[in-house]
């Protein structure tokens, strides 16, 4: 490999490796294919990284599942070859719809089942109006991200009016002791 080429697959890779989204062997292997002319095959890849072909392969298919690589046919060979994936936009669509807005939808449902509880007869009835304050802060926070993540994966402008009705909602703070 190259310097250049090397440069750009251990840097990607690095960054890669604090995504929580992908591995550092997956940064580089898509940090390689970006940088090549024509797709490659997992021996090729595999010996460019120096790594097992079966470690490749494995996360090949991580980086398939994120939209990041394609297998691409190769006129006169059996073999799989790969690509990165061009489009972005695309990519980075798929990660903010499984991943990220999957926590916030979790987090919206954990404050709906919540809210549920503290409204049964035997609730926290003391507590109602500080916690109630708390859980719809906190929902109307996360409910502007999920509408965030919506309209950018759908390739679409925020509402401001999502993000003004958030601004106002402070959560009351805690009573001295």
């Amino acid at each position: 490999m190259d310097r250049t080429t090397g440069i750009f697959v251990e840097g990607i890779g690095t960054a890669a490796a604090t995504s929580g989204i992908l591995s550092q062997l997956g940064g580089r292997i898509f940090a390689l294919l970006y940088l090549r002319e024509r797709p490659l095959s997992l021996d090729e890849i595999a010996a460019e990284l120096d790594q097992s072909k079966s470690n490749i392969s494995v996360n090949v298919r991580g980086l398939v599942e994120w939209h990041l690589v394609r297998r691409v046919p190769v006129a006169g060979s059996r073999k799989d070859h790969y690509e990165a994936a061009t489009n972005f936009w695309r990519s980075f669509q798929e990660v903010m719809e499984r991943r990220f807005r999957w926590c916030v939808r979790q987090v919206l449902a954990t404050i709906a089942d919540t809210e549920r509880v503290l409204a049964e007869p035997g609730g926290r009835r003391e507590s109602a109006p500080f916690l109630t304050a708390r859980l719809a802060a906190l929902h109307a926070f996360f409910a502007a991200i999920d509408a965030g993540f919506g309209a950018f994966t759908q390739g679409k402008p925020l509402d401001p009016e999502v993000l003004k009705r958030v601004t106002p909602l402070v959560a009351a703070p805690r009573p001295r002791r």
